[in-house]
């Protein structure tokens, strides 16, 4: 069995996440830090005096969905987690960070959190483990799941598992997999979809932990592109869901080997087993 520590937010797809991965046999969750959402991308849209309908209708759209997929769950799932509740940003503060430590969890592992630093870093190296919705290198920061939908390259959308270093998403990478999509699609369905996935794979990578192997690195590509909540625009929202509207996921599921083939993901061979 594996004793981990989970650092997570406290949004409805975290809740979902950190009670999914504790309800295995043979995780341990002694503890599971779940911070804030004062610096939620819907708080720092509607505290935006520019902010107009169209970002926030969209943001409603997510959080519908999120209930759709989630909601159920959460209100009836068992809570193993054992969550503690802090505010965004204080995951690094010594009164958290030494009680992390201090629990000796065999792997930490990371989902929607605030960016880590030492001593956290330092102490769980080799074996802090962070899932990125995006896939690295090719779209690295914040939304890298929305951005290439924005940019009409669905193949570009997924989760990458790394271990977690001091850069933005920049630690070697153990494994990846990539979003399915079905017609009909809304952009917050296949986000969701993606998570629930990326939960049943990450708790697959804590259980098979001392088997994964080390993988060769992806080269970084010339145009790698790091993505910010500044640019989360009306304008992009309407370039997302016009995408949708021309065909965008039709088109990609004729074209997806092609597109897949000229975008490599890593995948871990030791996670085609048990």
């Amino acid at each position: 069995m594996k004793r981990v520590v989970i650092l997570t937010g406290s949004e409805l797809r975290h809740e979902f996440f950190r009670k999914y991965i504790a309800l295995s046999e043979e995780i341990d969750v002694i503890n599971s830090y779940c911070e804030g959402q004062e610096k939620s991308l819907r708080n720092i849209t509607e505290q935006n005096a520019a902010t107009n309908d169209i970002r926030l209708k969209h943001l409603s759209a997510r959080e519908q969905s999120e209930k759709d997929f989630y909601e159920l769950f959460t209100e009836t799932a068992a809570d193993n987690s054992n969550p503690v509740y802090l505010p965004k940003g204080d995951i690094n503060n010594p009164e958290y960070a030494d009680a992390i430590i201090n629990s000796n969890p065999d792997l930490l592992i990371s989902y929607g959190c605030s960016i880590i630093r030492d001593p956290l870093l330092s102490a769980f190296e080799g074996r802090f483990i962070n899932v990125h919705l995006g896939l690295s290198p090719y779209y690295r920061g914040s939304g890298t799941n929305y951005w290439p939908l924005v940019n009409g390259e669905p193949e570009f959308v997924g989760a990458t598992f790394m271990y977690i270093d001091a850069g933005i998403d920049t630690g070697e990478i153990i494994h990846q997999i990539r979003a399915n999509y079905s017609l009909g699609d809304t952009p917050s369905q296949v986000g969701n979809r993606l998570i629930v996935e990326m939960s049943r794979v990450f708790q697959k990578i804590i259980i098979n932990f001392d088997k994964l192997e080390k993988m060769e690195q992806l080269p970084v590509p010339p145009d790698e592109k790091v993505c910010m909540k500044k640019h989360y625009t009306d304008k992009s929202v309407i370039s997302l869901y016009k995408n949708f509207e021309d065909g965008l996921i039709e088109r990609y599921l004729t074209e997806k080997e092609g597109r897949c083939n000229k975008a490599p993901i890593i995948d871990n061979p030791a996670l085609h087993g048990k």
